[in-house]
């Protein structure tokens, strides 16, 4: 690994966002010295004190950096997150990063940004950078209320942002048919996509019943995030396996075969 990527950083800040039930929160660390990071990647964390429950570092996208901070948007889901979410500011936390392949931008082409959940995390930076609002919409499908989600971070950043609540297995396919008219609307334009494997599947599907042309980035546990413990992989369109944290986590949905 490269060692100019291992940081050694605390804790600024962690704000819990919308319930505590929702349990997602806004994870600041103290900028490393990055200097510059991409939409789309991520980076390797974990506590600063080591414990045997669990051992591994988590990936998480990048939210957001700048010569003061680095941004996570985190879920408490299992016994990893949960350490996170106890964190408080001064804490340590050491990592590698930036790491992984980004989203393109080019903000004289429309662009459509597809959010899954969580799968918000890296649209914060990718709005922010975009550098076109007129040109950039934002959709974000959820199974928890909106007021968990950090949407104001996109004030004056997107044209639209528009949220759809599922709350029944009915609603999924409401959520279906709207994917379906906003692809149709960008088969001339570019669609980026983050979330769980069913939502990436729909739109990788939709992006080719429209000839739209679309990235996705895939949420594939990690162990190491540098391609050795071969954890990760996915299959790409000629059936190989390759890892998605060094050739990803953002794919051309041509290149990936999300069946396999």
């Amino acid at each position: 690994m490269d060692r100019n990527r291992c940081f050694d950083t605390e804790v600024t800040r962690n704000e819990l966002i919308g319930s505590e039930e929702g349990g997602q929160f806004l994870l600041g660390l103290k900028a490393v010295g990055w200097k510059t990071f991409s939409p789309g990647q991520f980076a390797m964390i974990r506590p600063g004190k080591i414990t045997l429950d669990p051992v591994l570092a988590r990936p998480f996208s990048i939210a957001w950096a700048n010569e003061e901070e680095i941004l996570f948007f985190v879920q408490k889901l299992g016994r990893g997150t949960r350490q996170f979410a106890e964190l408080r500011p001064g804490d340590a936390v050491t990592g590698w990063g930036p790491l992984g392949s980004f989203f393109a931008r080019d903000p004289s082409k429309p662009t459509l940004a597809l959010a899954g959940g969580i799968g918000l995390a890296p649209f914060m930076g990718y709005a922010r950078k975009f550098g076109n609002p007129d040109n950039l919409e934002l959709l974000l499908g959820h199974t928890q209320p909106a007021t968990n989600f950090p949407l104001d971070f996109f004030d004056g950043l997107v044209s639209k942002l528009d949220t759809f609540y599922q709350q029944t297995r009915e609603d999924l396919n409401t959520f279906i048919e709207m994917l379906d008219e906003r692809i149709s609307r960008y088969a001339d334009g570019h669609v980026v996509a983050c979330g769980p494997m069913p939502f990436l599947k729909t739109v990788g599907n939709l992006a080719t019943k429209y000839g739209a042309k679309a990235q996705l980035s895939l949420e594939n546990k990690m162990a190491c995030g540098i391609g050795a413990c071969m954890g990760c992989v996915t299959t790409n369109a000629k059936g190989d396996h390759v890892q998605v944290c060094t050739r990803g986590p953002v794919f051309w949905a041509t290149d990936l075969d999300l069946e396999a």
